[in-house]
């Protein structure tokens, strides 16, 4: 049998004409939605022109007016109208990102990297960002918080401990603390810490690049054969922590005259820069770190913070796996006064190394 090819062509007229009837007559309107529905994809609107909330037909009260502070106390007492200025969730992610690419661009070629925010890195990040304004120094830090295990004492009690003459150090960045004749206290760690990590911040020519591990040494053959450090290999240190189980995660770099190391004693980050010498045949090995002395300690890390090859000084706890130094335990002026003794030391050979750089 054969089928009633008249009646279905007539259906689908019907149909298509049911479709496009609105076109037909007229409606200009539905026409130009129906294009714009159909057109492929354009760049994304300017952030004014689009998620506009729909208000038609509905009532609004006015907005309250929003409480103008210029000082803390304007804010007391009108928390009913307290509303925080607009934003959008674009305009944060851009104001971070935007700001730290640029850091990353501006910091790609440094004139000192500072390996380690301990209290150490920290102290000679302030002498040298305050002595030499015009020097780019960058902070690489492996943690998320700054300031190593300066945050505490001894055994997780909070008060610090520091032997004279270390209270110069505290007078010239503003910690108060207790006076006890040969040595002073200061009430907790973390105030300590988080001075001295405010005043470095402060700098304009300071980076810190915290949660950013140090994977590898850059480094420069020189004319004798001899090698020297120019920079360090980095990497966030979630991601050097998953090298074994992930694959393809390189490295980014910072290229500097000048690397100055205060990674702590030996740990899963602690004393990096040495160990890594060791490997590439710049020193023979490690004396490793001896038992506790305080006496003797806290001496031989300052006098002994010095360039250990060129283009790396090493500073604080890290020198005692080269040198074989006793730990101190909880007793910090060492740790401040290496770094004031490392920054010194950068500032005599910084000139020169980067005059060996630009070879």
């Amino acid at each position: 049998m054969q089928p009633n090819t008249s009646r279905h062509l007539h259906t689908h007229a019907r149909a298509h004409a049911h479709v496009h009837a609105p076109f037909q007559e007229g409606n200009e309107t539905l026409e130009k939605k129906y294009n714009d529905a159909m057109a492929p994809p354009t760049a994304i609107s300017p952030v004014s022109d689009y998620a506009v909330p729909y208000t038609a037909g509905k009532t609004t009260k006015p907005a309250p007016e929003r409480v103008v502070a210029t000082k803390v106390d304007d804010l007391l007492g009108k928390w009913e109208t307290f509303t925080f200025a607009p934003i959008r969730e674009s305009q944060v992610s851009r104001a971070m990102t935007r700001r730290y690419f640029a850091d990353l661009d501006t910091y790609a070629e440094s004139d000192v990297v500072i390996v380690g925010a301990g209290s150490c890195g920290l102290s000679t990040a302030y002498v040298l960002a305050k002595t030499r304004p015009d020097l780019k120094i960058a902070i690489v830090e492996a943690g998320v918080a700054p300031g190593g295990g300066a945050w505490l004492g001894g055994q997780l009690f909070s008060a610090m401990v520091m032997r004279k003459p270390a209270d110069v150090f505290l007078d010239e960045v503003g910690v108060p603390y207790e006076d006890e004749g040969d040595f002073v206290v200061v009430k907790h760690a973390a105030l300590f810490t988080s001075t001295v990590m405010s005043r470095v911040l402060q700098f304009p020519n300071v980076k810190l690049f915290n949660a950013t591990t140090v994977e590898d040494l850059i480094t420069r053959k020189n004319a004798d054969g001899t090698l020297r450090v120019a920079g360090v290999v980095t990497n966030w240190t979630l991601v050097s922590m998953h090298h074994d189980d992930q694959s393809c995660m390189d490295p980014n770099t910072i290229n500097a005259p000048l690397v100055i190391s205060t990674t702590g004693h030996d740990g899963p980050f602690g004393a990096f820069c040495v160990k890594r010498l060791v490997s590439m045949k710049q020193i023979e090995q490690l004396g490793g770190m001896r038992g506790l002395d305080m006496q003797a300690a806290e001496d031989a890390i300052v006098k002994g913070t010095r360039e250990i090859v060129p283009g790396l000084i090493v500073g604080g706890m890290e020198l005692s796996e080269v040198d074989g130094a006793n730990r101190m335990g909880p007793t910090f002026g060492a740790m401040a006064l290496s770094g004031v003794k490392a920054a010194e030391e950068a500032l005599a050979i910084i000139d020169a190394r980067k005059k060996e750089n630009e070879l």
